[in-house]
C-alpha cells in the first residue's frame, strides 16, 4: 500500500471527522493512515455503559488509549484493570486486549493505531449515525462473512469466548 503525504500539515476541527456507529459505540476517525503516510490512525470514541469490543488482537499495529472522561475496564494480556480520566494504556501488537464500560455513564477516549490502518474497519464496517436516534449494540447477525472479511482486512483477530471455568 502506498501513501502520499499532504504538502502541508493537517487540521481536523473539533466535531469533524467521519463518525460511525460500531456495535453500540460511536467512533469518529480523526486521522486515517492515508493522511499520515501510514504512520498513525486516530479515533475519538464514545463508549456507553456496557459498550466495548470483545477480546481481540492486532498482529501488525500497536494501540494506545488515552481516557478523556470516565472509566473503562481494560484487559491487556492476562491482567484486568480500570483506567480513569487522564490514564494512558499502551497495548503492543500481538497482545490480547479489550475495553469495557462497566459504569453508568459514557466514557470518552482517544485511541491511536501505530502504524495506522485498522481504523478503516470502522469506516468501512460501521453504520452512519442517524440524528435523534440512540446507537444500539449489534446482534450476532452483524458478524457474518462480510464482517469477518473486514476484521481480517483491518488486522483484527477476535478471540473466541473463554470456556466456563477458565480465565480469559
Amino acid at each position: 500500500m502506498s501513501f502520499v503525504l499532504p504538502a502541508q500539515g493537517l487540521h481536523v476541527p473539533a466535531g469533524e471527522g467521519p463518525a460511525r456507529w460500531f456495535s453500540g459505540d460511536v467512533y469518529t476517525v480523526k486521522l486515517e493512515a492515508k493522511a499520515t503516510n501510514g504512520t498513525v490512525g486516530l479515533i475519538e470514541a464514545s463508549v456507553p455503559p456496557g459498550g466495548g469490543p470483545p477480546p481481540h488482537i492486532h498482529n501488525h499495529a500497536d494501540e494506545t488509549f488515552y481516557l478523556l472522561n470516565g472509566e473503562l475496564e481494560f484487559l491487556e494480556g492476562d491482567r484486568t484493570f480500570t483506567a480513569r480520566t487522564g490514564d494512558l494504556v499502551f497495548v503492543p501488537r500481538g497482545a490480547t486486549h479489550r475495553f469495557l464500560n462497566t459504569g453508568i455513564r459514557p466514557a470518552t477516549m482517544l485511541f491511536f493505531y501505530t502504524p495506522g490502518g485498522p481504523e478503516g474497519l470502522f469506516l468501512e464496517g460501521g453504520d452512519e449515525p442517524r440524528p435523534g436516534v440512540q446507537v444500539e449494540p449489534w446482534g450476532p447477525e452483524r458478524f457474518g462473512d462480510h464482517m469477518t472479511a473486514l476484521l481480517d482486512k483491518y488486522d483484527n483477530v477476535i478471540l473466541p469466548p473463554a470456556e466456563p471455568g477458565r480465565d480469559g
